[in-house]
């Protein structure tokens, strides 16, 4: 960035220092609240240096787009329920995207309108950002589509997949070489885009339900990554630093996310996972298996005598929004002397960290929420495990049956509690498409209730005991 004075620089430097310390602070949850105000107050000094600047020509548009974008960003914010997060982080990584589409497609019309050509290090970075934020903005745009029930959320497949895939992409790569050679060139460019937006559609569709996770978490690292080429293209310091910390951030995540599953990236990304049903002995227990079925006063009376209880949450929790009939319940059993824990598998839900999202929402102590590290020994030695809608997070086949599509995955030991407690609708399989042993042990009772509904009477039947 051209003739910026260093008390500039300092203060891009003192915001790139808070968006540092912000991202480590939101490690955990004990302190995440305050590292996203920190980041938060750096990209605002950012903000203003940048305003400061005199190459912004026009404040009254800059105005108007803080006002109209400060009035959706809170309206959304009191408007949207917890349970509808990871369709709001999956829109905000396509807004991402899409604005810095935007800014290559400004920068490439400015050259086009003062005439001749353009730089060969700019053509680059524009073509860079073009892909990314094109790739970013439909696919984010899809998985919103999965996660809001737009569009189907197991894997939409289809022949030669990968290899129709391959060839847009290299296509892609032809284009952008082209106008890298021959920048002036307004149908490419157009071209590039409209082909890049497709490519992105194409990589989210076949992702199913079950690695919404993984690939929102992947998602946010291409929007930190397309803000990155864009810093690059309007030669902005803070930008280029901000968009590589969102970027690594994301992929770090997005490697914790796969090792959590025991997949590799590239399984989720082209294995369409959840597309398979039942076959072979992985997927499917012998008919004749037949789960214990429980009333609500019989739920109330084991549990109400406990003396440890482990709530295993799961995305059946999400639909039903009933962390608060959780955080209830658990609050009458300590009442009673209980001692409650929380169990949360770090895929659980539909985006990295929901479960902690929504048991926040609840007032519910984080010093009570277990990581599957954390919990796992923890199991054997508790008299009760309550699952609330949780399936794969909790199949015992991830460790016992080689030919299963969990085998290897990293489960909570809910099998392993003195007698388990499962809170389901119905006995369907979760997004990988197959049983779940733990339904039919005998320890195991299921109680099929929505979650929310099941919980309310469980509840109840303690209040009158």
């Amino acid at each position: 960035m051209p003739n910026i004075s260093v008390h500039y620089l300092a203060a891009y430097l003192l915001a790139a220092i808070l968006f540092i310390i912000g991202l480590k602070r939101m490690s955990t949850p004990m302190t995440a609240r305050w590292g996203n105000a920190l980041a938060a107050t750096g990209m605002l000094v950012a903000v203003i240096v940048t305003l400061l600047l005199k190459e912004v020509l026009n404040y009254t548009m800059i105005l108007i787009g803080i006002a109209v974008g400060g009035i959706i960003g809170g309206v959304a914010a009191r408007t949207v329920k917890m349970t509808a997060m990871p369709q709001m982080v999956a829109i905000y990584n396509g807004f991402g995207g899409g604005a810095s589409l935007l800014i290559a497609a400004a920068e490439f019309s400015r050259y086009i309108s003062i005439g001749g050509g353009i730089p060969v290090e700019s053509s680059i970075t524009i073509v860079l950002t073009v892909l990314i934020g094109a790739v970013t903005l439909s696919g984010s745009l899809i998985a919103f589509a999965k996660l809001q029930g737009l569009v189907a959320a197991k894997p939409i497949t289809y022949s030669l997949q990968n290899i129709l895939n391959l060839i847009i992409f290299m296509v892609i790569l032809g284009i952008m070489v082209y106008l890298v050679l021959v920048p002036v060139n307004v149908p490419m460019f157009i071209l590039l885009v409209v082909i890049a937006l497709v490519l992105g559609i194409l990589l989210v569709i076949p992702i199913g339900g079950a690695d919404m996770p993984v690939v929102i978490s992947l998602l946010n690292c291409y929007s930190g990554l397309a803000a990155c080429a864009a810093g690059f293209v309007l030669n902005n310091m803070f930008l280029v630093i901000s968009g590589a910390l969102v970027g690594a951030a994301g992929f770090i995540l997005t490697r914790l996310m796969c090792q959590a599953m025991n997949r590799s990236l590239r399984n989720v990304m082209f294995g369409a996972f959840g597309a398979i049903v039942e076959s072979e002995t992985a997927t499917k227990l012998d008919s004749k298996a037949e789960v214990h079925e429980v009333t609500p006063s019989q739920v109330a009376s084991l549990i109400s005598q406990a003396k440890s209880v482990i709530f295993v949450p799961g995305y059946g929790l999400a639909t039903s929004q009933a962390q608060h009939e959780v955080s209830e319940l658990a609050n009458l059993l300590e009442l009673r002397g209980t001692n409650v824990k929380y169990a949360i598998h770090p895929v659980a839900g539909r985006m990295p960290g929901h479960m902690y999202v929504l048991l926040a929402e609840a007032n519910i102590s984080y010093d009570k929420l277990f990581g599957l590290d954390d919990i796992n020994d923890d199991f054997e030695k508790t008299d009760i495990a309550v699952v609330i809608g949780a399936n794969d997070v909790t199949n015992p086949a991830a460790r016992d049956v080689s030919d299963s599509p969990l085998f290897g995955m990293p489960i909570l030991n809910v099998d392993h509690a003195k007698r388990v407690i499962v809170i389901k609708r119905s006995l369907a399989p979760g997004f990988a498409g197959i049983d779940n042993p733990l339904f039919y042990l005998d320890k195991t009772l299921m109680f099929f209730r929505d979650g929310k509904q099941g919980l309310l009477q469980i509840i109840d039947e303690i209040k009158n005991l």
